[in-house]
């Protein structure tokens, strides 16, 4: 069983006011190319379809003109979405059982009764039987009349709703299966401050959406979404495959891809990492003034200059600009800090009354007597 694992396309996104909208396309183009040469039994996107819960006309567009040519491409393929944070699970919801019959599973909604599980999609090879559980961004609050809540009636947190609601499922490891989920994990005993989070992810305080990837245990793969770097959670079968675009400045440089999942019989994984180029690269290129406009380029640039002189404003902005068509961004790099400390240290050694009268200018004998008697009280001198 072969399938394709991609997510976080965030169709719609802006990149620091710079429309994407040519290099979604051409990058959704790819990946439909990609299918229709390896021909995958299914397509698998972990969430973030839209960068925003009430996407704009245009990013539904370029969505609907991605699976229809996507469908054409791969007629007998599955083809498995789950929401993200960003998405409106309600919205990704609809038409849900029409689209079923078409091979096209839209999941927005986790299960919130008692009587509802999370969507199952079953597939066959000469393996047996395949189970992809579609699970989409959760909140412990979307979940509690199935999960509980604690012992002060307060929601769970996030890996304590992710553990019960899981664990309900009663998930038969005879067979292989595939979790498709939207959601942060941690390898079992680490450190979310350590992980390292691209700027254009929503972030919470003290990371109390992290949850422990020991979760993931009862499945073969784990085709992950949410983290925008790629990423392997503790295991080589359970990965983020990042965004297939580069969404911020901080994921300048970064490889992206589609991975391409392989299961053969049970425990049998193999994952292959299908390149995809970008329009535009996201590039930040340092150096002085003229060192940065010799490399002019039409790719998406952030310039920081490290020139010790000052500059003309209108006449760098200018000229950079004409250079970089595509420019973010222009940073000065801070090459030091003033040092105060001899000033401060010279400060405290002076007279208080001197000090103050440098400070003052121009004081009377009445004045400076007043002053006197102020700094007086104010140390205590009788």
């Amino acid at each position: 069983m072969k399938f394709f694992h991609l997510s976080d396309l965030h169709i719609g996104l802006k990149l620091m006011n710079r429309d994407l909208r040519e290099e979604q396309i051409d990058i959704l183009r790819q990946i439909t190319e990609l299918a229709k040469a390896e021909k995958p039994d299914a397509v698998v996107i972990a969430g973030d379809i839209y960068d925003k819960a009430v996407p704009a006309a245009e990013a539904v567009e370029i969505f609907d003109g991605f699976m229809t040519e996507l469908k054409k491409a791969v007629p007998k393929a599955e083809i498995m979405l789950i929401s993200g944070n960003h998405d409106s699970g309600l919205r990704l919801n609809c038409f849900r059982e029409i689209l079923d019959e078409q091979k096209v599973h839209m999941i927005g909604l986790p299960p919130r009764t008692e009587n509802e599980y999370i969507e199952k999609v079953t597939l066959t090879d000469e393996f047996g039987t395949l189970n992809f559980y579609l699970l989409p961004f959760v909140k412990p609050s979307m979940v509690k009349q199935i999960v509980g809540v604690d012992e002060n009636g307060n929601n769970l947190s996030y890996d304590a709703a992710l553990h019960r609601l899981i664990e309900r499922e009663k998930v038969n490891t005879t067979e292989r299966n595939v979790l498709v989920s939207h959601q942060f994990y941690l390898p079992v005993g680490g450190d979310a401050e350590k992980v390292d989070r691209m700027d254009s992810e929503i972030r919470t305080v003290g990371n109390i959406d992290a949850v422990s990837a020991d979760v993931l245990e009862l499945f073969d793969y784990a085709a992950l979404g949410h983290i925008h770097k790629p990423m392997k959670v503790g295991s080589e079968a359970y990965r983020y495959c990042g965004t297939p675009l580069a969404c911020s400045v901080s994921e300048a440089g970064q490889q992206k891809g589609i991975i391409m999942v392989e299961m053969g019989s049970k425990n049998s994984v193999k994952t292959t990492i299908l390149p995809l180029k970008p329009l535009r690269e996201v590039r930040i290129i340092k150096g002085s003034l003229e060192d940065v406009l010799v490399q002019a380029c039409e790719d998406f640039v952030t310039v920081i200059l490290t020139d010790k002189v000052d500059l003309d404003i209108m006449d760098m902005q200018d000229r950079i600009r004409m250079a970089f068509p595509y420019l973010l961004e222009i940073r000065r790099e801070v090459l030091r800090k003033a040092d105060y400390s001899n000033q401060m240290m010279a400060e405290k050694e002076q007279d208080p009354f001197k000090l103050c009268c440098s400070f003052l200018k121009d004081l009377d004998d009445e004045e400076k007597a007043v002053l006197q008697d102020v700094i007086h009280t104010v140390q205590g001198v009788k």
